[in-house]
């Protein structure tokens, strides 16, 4: 338990904790905060060294039984902090950002969980079983960040929901040879079986491996569809930072499909130009001046079905079940 200090105290130290955490990591991601105003900053700060020691607990050395040994009690952590009972110095800073914005702690288990599937090396059988992954490390993450940028209407969830989703079927794209190397495979078994692409045959220049990536974007794309009604429910602030980290993610896959899914030679990265670009182009909005999201996109193609090499197989129903 942390050292007895007064409540406006602990709360000082604690964000200062949390900060200090956020710098350290070094992430790309970070820079979009610099669009909020400083109360909201200083939230996604907490809420991002949240997730952060999240993985961390899972990467530090140790069997799989000591990680998740690890995670149980950072969820117990987490309980007790509700309670008002601090035994991290993240909690403290991280209790207040969950009363002042209102965010369900069920989106903080929810991704204790999904770190936790990823202990064991998880293979997935079908497109469902990843979805309750994805949503578990990504959409989660989403959801409890939109209470902090500010959202009117219920509704809202259903858009943020497939916009994390996207996100992370983009991130497994562009680790598809890091993650094999690793011996981790995440796209869904009976996919790889139906294109006849099994990991042992991933070669840029194999038709059976573009059908299969072909089949891949076409499907984020269309989560990147689902999420377009997301921007214009959000507060200005949300508007913002959404804008930074969604045409970030989308330039990223553009990105993997300009070089035919070739995530095998290099790591695919965003030059920095470019993401610096997307930070400044969004102030305007953050001042209330309502920069056209939407034209700023227009140089990305739109989301459409079957875009590429195997446009004749038909993506996978986007209806899957909830986790």
């Amino acid at each position: 338990m942390m050292k007895s200090f007064s409540p406006g105290c602990q709360r000082i130290r604690s964000q200062s904790f949390c900060r200090s955490l956020v710098r350290r990591s070094g992430s790309n991601l970070t820079l979009a905060f610099q669009v909020l105003s400083r109360r909201r900053r200083e939230a996604m700060q907490v809420l991002y060294a949240f997730m952060r020691h999240t993985d961390d607990l899972a990467d530090e050395a140790g069997d799989l039984d000591t990680k998740a040994d690890r995670l149980d009690q950072w969820r117990e952590t987490l309980h007790d902090a509700l309670g008002g009972i601090y035994r991290h110095s993240i909690m403290p800073a991280l209790h207040t950002v969950l009363q002042r914005y209102g965010v369900p702690p069920k989106y903080l288990f929810d991704v204790i969980d999904g770190v936790e599937m990823d202990l064991s090396m998880p293979t997935f059988a079908t497109f469902p079983e990843l979805y309750s992954y994805c949503y578990r490390v990504a959409s989660a993450v989403g959801l409890a960040s939109i209470h902090i940028w500010g959202f009117r209407g219920e509704s809202t969830i259903g858009y943020a929901e497939p916009a994390g989703i996207a996100f992370q079927l983009t991130n497994i794209l562009r680790d598809l040879g890091e993650d094999l190397a690793n011996g981790r495979i995440y796209l869904p078994q009976d996919e790889l079986a139906r294109f006849h692409a099994t990991p042992d045959n991933w070669q840029v220049e194999s038709a059976n491996y573009q059908a299969l990536f072909a089949f891949q974007v076409d499907r984020a794309r269309q989560f990147y569809a689902l999420s377009e009604p997301l921007y214009s429910r959000l507060s200005v602030e949300g508007q913002a930072i959404f804008s930074v980290m969604d045409r970030t993610y989308r330039g990223l896959l553009e990105a993997i499909v300009a070089r035919r899914g070739d995530v095998f030679s290099q790591r695919v990265r965003l030059p920095k130009w470019q993401k610096m670009r997307y930070l400044i182009e969004a102030f305007p909005t953050r001042w209330g001046m309502r920069a056209n999201r939407h034209a700023a996109n227009a140089s990305q193609p739109a989301a459409t079905v079957s875009q590429s090499a195997n446009a004749s197989q038909p993506v996978a129903s986007l209806e899957v079940p909830k986790p």
